[in-house]
């Protein structure tokens, strides 16, 4: 989801990016133990081939299993969202063209964001694509509400670049322009996400200027926290801005939100990896590049309207 994150590990900078005029629609996001529902193969999920290019690159044993166990919150349009019992939207795709370099189909599983690295160290996943921003405090494993360590950290394959924003209710009632204008507001978001990990970051600048600090409302679901500023009981979502934008366009018509000021602490979202899987980590990586090169990569950004996102190369731990 900033984010999301993700971020779907603790808050840090957001599940997000610089992504022009978006059009996509509902949204949202990361913290602790692996609550897995449904599992469902992307809608494009390709199936393996021994033909594909870089299938040699691959893990043995996921060569011949033909399969990669993807762990995402699918609730997060246009990032990923379900329809019809399959997940769709920018990560299914990628995944997919992924998959094709590969020889293997990528499967996602739902579960929630502040749970989904705790379910890749356990295993129950081998990589997590779900709007989540690659962080240093997620690579090394820190809780980044504490500064301690609390796992091994992950590996990033980066893909896409996103940033924070802020969504109010259409028309914008409460004059929101800004972070600043949150302080003594309630504002509600997905917890375990790095849309919280900025809200408070921007409580200790409220205090700190003499203001009151933010009422932060955190929710499993960032469909929970549109809710809220729906029905006028938040004055503002914190969420990646692709998500933003979509909520913005799409919900109730185009009526209900729209996106006010600048994006936020725009950063990478990556795939995350085991740190001891780096030969599927650098497989995954090789197979971006050749999505990247051959244009598979761009047409996907161009369907979903959020070309200003995209990388021109991808790095491992490209995040800071």
């Amino acid at each position: 989801m900033t984010a999301r994150s993700i971020c779907r590990t603790t808050a840090a900078h957001s599940r997000l990016a610089a992504v022009g005029a978006t059009a996509v629609a509902g949204a949202l996001l990361l913290t602790g133990c692996g609550d897995h529902t449904d599992k469902s193969g992307s809608d494009n999920s390709s199936s393996a081939s021994s033909s594909a290019p870089l299938a040699a690159k691959l893990p043995a044993d996921i060569r011949k299993a033909g399969v990669i166990q993807v762990g995402s919150d699918i609730a997060y349009p246009p990032v990923e969202v379900m329809q019809g019992g399959k997940a769709v939207g920018i990560d299914p795709d990628i995944a997919d063209a992924l998959g094709k370099q590969l020889g293997v189909k990528f499967e996602f599983q739902n579960g929630k964001f502040d749970n989904l690295i705790v379910g890749l160290q356990a295993k129950r996943f081998q990589v997590l694509m779900s709007a989540m921003n690659d962080t240093k405090d997620r690579q090394n494993g820190i809780n980044s509400d504490t500064g301690k360590k609390v796992g091994n950290g992950v590996d990033f394959v980066d893909y896409f670049t996103a940033g924070t924003s802020i969504l109010v209710q259409k028309g914008n009632p409460k004059g929101i322009k800004s972070l600043d204008d949150l302080c003594g507001k309630v504002v509600a978001l997905q917890k375990g996400t790095t849309s919280e990990g900025i809200a408070k970051a921007q409580n200790k600048k409220c205090t700190k200027d003499g203001k009151k600090a933010i009422d932060l409302q955190t929710f499993d679901t960032d469909p929970e926290a549109l809710l809220r500023l729906k029905q006028g009981a938040s004055v503002a979502d914190l969420n990646d801005f692709p998500v933003a934008a979509y909520n913005a366009k799409t919900s109730g018509g185009g009526k209900d939100f729209e996106v006010v000021g600048d994006q936020i602490e725009a950063g990478p979202y990556g795939i995350a990896v085991s740190k001891e899987n780096t030969q599927l980590r650098d497989a995954l990586q090789a197979a971006m590049a050749a999505i990247i090169k051959n244009g598979e990569y761009q047409k996907i950004l161009q369907k979903w309207n959020v070309t200003q996102g995209a990388v021109t190369e991808s790095k491992i731990n490209g995040g800071s």
